[in-house]
């Protein structure tokens, strides 16, 4: 069974730029990898055959995964129209987060919207320690943050405040924010 040949221009790109975010000379990445300094350039051209050997040697080389080598990268655009993505509600509040996006394992942050109305607070336990929560009110007013040192904020105002202690949010009015929780 004949194997399918390797993503020829992805790996092209990956190694370009990752060779150019290495600060590292098309001569010195041959050199680390073990390669001769024409088949590196022809690689970088969108040439060649490379064996998963070679192109393994280049990810060590460069201290990537050999996966950044191969697979195109995502898409830095990505859109989530209003209503969409995962929502999660309160249960003693009308408070829903809608979860727009995670952070990956070294930045640590989750962003939502939330929708809140005028009824019961919600009252948040402590989450892990060092987290900071930031929040921008896009429409109507809401008292928030630990408990005992709550603001009240409006449309456009900002706050942040320590999440790893019992906070609370009460919406004074249909109120709708930005969410973004900072785990240190």
């Amino acid at each position: 069974m004949q194997q399918p040949a390797p993503p020829l221009a992805v790996i092209a790109a990956a190694l370009r730029r990752e060779r150019e975010r290495a600060g590292i000379s098309l001569t010195e990445l041959a050199r680390r990898a073990g390669l001769a300094k024409s088949t590196l350039s022809q690689l970088e051209a969108g040439a060649g055959n490379p064996s998963i050997e070679t192109l393994w040697a280049l990810g060590v080389a460069l201290g990537v995964p050999f996966s950044r080598l191969v697979e195109p990268p995502p898409s830095p655009i990505r859109v989530i129209r209003a209503g969409e993505g995962t929502s999660l509600r309160a249960d003693r509040a009308e408070f829903v987060a809608r979860l727009l996006a995670t952070g990956a394992p070294h930045t640590r942050r989750d962003i939502y919207v939330v929708e809140l109305e005028p009824g019961d607070a919600r009252e948040a336990e402590p989450h892990i320690p060092g987290t900071v929560e930031h929040m921008v009110v896009a429409s109507g007013r809401i008292v928030t943050g630990p408990v005992g040192e709550t603001v009240e904020l409006g449309a456009g105002d900002y706050v942040t405040f320590p999440g790893d202690v019992p906070h609370r949010y009460e919406a004074l009015a249909s109120t709708w924010a930005v969410l973004i929780m900072e785990h240190r």
